[in-house]
């Protein structure tokens, strides 16, 4: 099991980590692996924009330029010829292409662990109790700066809100996904790593062996555990009220 430092909504260190599952934050580098989905999502990222004209779409070149022979020049049919100035290009690009590179889902989901496990053993990985936000970006700086994030900061929460993406989009190099849509290209672009507690449980339950209903047990058990911490207090019981008297017949 792999601890790491915890800090409470307001950004103070707490005294006990938090401890993580082996089997998504203690697996073994495989560098292809992670190679293969930076390099996708990249790919997946492109867009074919990029045109060229071949010859018979260059405007002009209808017209022969000169006779076949008697000219001593070699023969030509067009100006608009490849190797002409003005001519048309050989095996440009045409817009068309597809940069599309599909992983098998499992692959992407153990390329997920291991680009997480990464961080971890390289201590960038901490988690917060909750990402509190009134929108303000200067809240939002302070509080990252109190936990000491710098640099490239992904912040992972388990649901975006407008609160958080105004709070954070205007501060340089800080990126927020939800728990589900974490990719290789975004951890290991991070020099520091901030999870909330509900989003470790989303990871957990969408990269790990632990299924929701084994989570909510888990939550339920914890609950317990902390209401049977509590101290009892003693009702009183309710005083009783007098009996009404019977009145005697005449």
């Amino acid at each position: 099991m792999t601890k790491v430092t915890a800090y409470t909504k307001s950004g103070s260190k707490q005294a006990e980590g938090v401890t993580l599952e082996k089997t998504i934050f203690g697996l073994e580098l495989n560098a292809q692996l992670i190679k293969d989905a930076y390099n996708a999502y990249l790919s997946n990222g492109r867009s074919a924009q990029p045109t060229t004209l071949t010859r018979g779409l260059v405007r002009g070149g209808g017209k022969k330029p000169w006779r076949q022979k008697g000219t001593g020049r070699a023969r030509v049919g067009s100006i608009r010829v490849p190797n002409w100035k003005g001519g048309g290009v050989v095996f440009g690009p045409t817009g068309l292409e597809n940069h599309i590179v599909q992983l098998p889902t499992k692959m992407k989901r153990v390329a997920v662990r291991q680009a997480l496990s990464v961080q971890v053993a390289d201590n960038r990985v901490v988690v917060i109790e909750e990402f509190i936000t009134d929108g303000k970006t200067k809240a939002a700086s302070e509080l990252l700066a109190k936990i000491g994030a710098t640099g490239k900061v992904l912040l992972v929460v388990s649901e975006k809100s407008d609160l958080i993406d105004r709070a954070t989009r205007n501060l340089p190099g800080v990126v927020v996904a939800q728990a589900t849509y974490l990719n290789v290209f975004h951890i290991m672009n991070a020099d520091d790593i901030i999870v909330t507690k509900s989003a470790m449980t989303e990871i957990e339950v969408w990269l790990g062996q632990k299924t929701a209903a084994k989570v909510a047990e888990s939550k339920v058990t914890a609950d317990k555990v902390d209401e049977a911490a509590k101290p009892v207090v003693a009702k009183k019981a309710p005083a009783k009220k007098p009996a009404a008297k019977k009145e005697k017949a005449s």
